[in-house]
């Protein structure tokens, strides 16, 4: 059954509203990026500002707990804003709650660096509270972002046009460490700050400028530059339905009134029907179970990069530099791994993902993640003493091939497998898996990192291995979308479930009409 509005949409010519569209939606991702990793920069300085014990000969430290609610709150209010989100945008369409995500992002992210009190309880008290709510808004642009790119695009580049919205959350992690590393080597130049230990009286404590308090604070708040920059051009941005975007696309569509009729008749069974676990059950599972893996190791190495940095040898001890050399170095260590790794791998993905598919790129990545992890594990003490740089290639290809892979795939692939009506509250409940499981990687596997000692290091790279790797397995339970429009790929163009829905109406249960949008 081919339904000309949705037969012209997959048809269309690449326009530069396509371009617009990729732009709009992806400095979302940039911002969201930024606002979840510039945290990873400026954790350590935190803890040397407001944990600094004097009786100690160490800097000051953010106790674990601590340590892991900074980096890990945002990453539950972005659980909790995906679900949200992902089903209001299915019930009252993508523009209408679309303005809600980046204004709440704006806010919070300047709440964030004016974080009140001078007590670290206020301080970071109310940092908490303000990134949970950060994360809240940026848990809505995943599926929103997504579900608006898939159904503007047509279905030779929908793959490539959904992985170029989320490729710009490599720029966000590229300038999440550029940020940080040019205003840090500002606060330099006007900081004679001696390195920790210099002498035993005095460097413990002049150590940490105070100007310091005001880097991290900046770092925080850039994150609302780019979302302010770009929210005129959303507000713009109009609805996805098919007749809106007949007139976006300069289509002339006459809609066949009969067909459209059957077409929803037939496609109206609802979420968690029997229905749907019949026809898209096992495509939910693996979209879901493949984010939550990928998450645990994708998010266990960028939040803990500030841990593993040293042990590479890419940055100095911290008893060695003050506080804001520290904060340079561990920012000019995140650019180059993010340049010469992370950022390579999201466009590896955009120009490979229409020749290659989805299914092949996802299973290559989780595979080779694991290859280079286990080696890393396997291998720490020789890697750690005697072949730093291996050790760097080794982990920058993680990096590479988690984005050359699962990290681009399982974004793309809940966007395509579903329903219209339902796709915004698929995609959310796969992303919000991705983000229980990167929680995992900031409640649990930073626990083995952030002390710095190279057993538990050990342990916890040979676990990110086994998740990798449960991953590659469960990516068996998707399937392949390339080239094929999006009704054919979930049924709602050629299948006819008809005899299906009325047999679950009969049995007593009512399905939710497809919203109109």
């Amino acid at each position: 059954m081919a339904i000309e509005v949705l037969d012209a949409l997959d048809n269309a010519r690449t326009q530069w509203y396509h371009v617009t569209a990729i732009v709009i939606a992806g400095m979302g991702f940039f911002t969201d990026a930024y606002d979840l990793f510039c945290i990873t920069a400026v954790a350590k300085l935190l803890g040397r500002l407001y944990y600094f014990d004097s009786n100690l000969k160490t800097p000051g430290k953010l106790p674990h707990k601590v340590n892991n609610l900074i980096t890990g709150v945002a990453l539950v209010g972005t659980l909790s804003g995906q679900l949200v989100f992902g089903w209001l945008g299915d019930k009252l369409g993508r523009k209408k709650v679309y303005g809600i995500t980046l204004i709440m992002m704006v806010f919070c992210a300047i709440c964030s660096g004016l974080s009140f009190g001078s007590s670290p309880k206020a301080v970071i008290g109310t940092l908490c509270f303000f990134r949970f709510w950060l994360g809240f808004g940026i848990g809505g642009d995943y599926p929103l972002s997504a579900t608006i790119m898939s159904e503007y695009a047509n279905k030779k580049t929908r793959g490539a046009f959904i992985a170029a919205v989320f490729a710009m959350q490599g720029v966000g992690i590229i300038f999440a460490g550029l940020v940080s590393m040019i205003l840090a080597k500002i606060f330099l130049i006007y900081s004679d700050a001696p390195p920790f230990n210099q002498d035993q009286e005095f460097s413990p404590v002049l150590s940490t400028d105070p100007g310091a308090d005001h880097l991290w604070r900046i770092v925080l708040m850039f994150g609302a530059v780019p979302a302010l920059a770009t929210f005129y051009w959303r507000m713009k941005m109009p609805e996805t339905a098919a007749m809106d975007m007949g007139r976006v696309l300069d289509i002339e569509i006459q809609a066949e009134n009969d067909k459209l009729s059957q077409f929803k008749a037939s496609n109206s069974y609802s979420l968690w029907s029997t229905v749907f676990l019949k026809h898209h059950g096992l495509h939910l599972l693996g979209t879901a179970s493949t984010w939550f893996l990928l998450d645990i190791a994708f998010y266990s190495q960028n939040l803990t990069q500030k841990d593993i940095f040293p042990a590479m040898g890419l940055v100095s001890k911290d008893v060695e530099v003050s506080a804001l050399r520290e904060v340079y170095e561990t920012a000019k260590a995140m650019l180059i791994v993010a340049l010469l790794g992370t950022f390579p791998g999201y466009w590896f993905t955009v120009f490979f993902i229409e020749k290659i598919g989805r299914f092949i790129i996802q299973l290559v990545g989780f595979f080779m993640m694991s290859v280079f992890m286990l080696i890393i594990g396997l291998k720490y003490d020789y890697l750690k003493e005697e072949n730093k740089w291996l050790f760097a290639v080794l982990y920058g290809l993680t990096f590479f091939f988690a984005n050359f892979g699962p990290n681009s795939t399982t974004f793309v692939l809940p966007a395509e497998l579903f329903p219209t009506r339902m796709r915004s509250t698929c995609h959310a409940i796969s992303a919000a898996s991705g983000k229980a499981g990167a929680m995992i990687g900031a409640f649990a596997v930073q626990n083995y990192t952030q002390d710095g000692h190279p057993n538990k290091i050990k342990k916890a790279v040979l676990i990110l291995a086994g998740t990798n790797m449960l991953g590659f397995l469960f990516t068996f339970l998707v399937t392949e979308t390339k080239g094929r429009s999006l009704e054919e790929i979930s049924g709602e163009d050629g299948v006819d479930y008809s005899d299906d829905v009325n047999q679950t109406v009969a049995r007593g249960q009512r399905d939710t009409p497809r919203p109109q949008y």
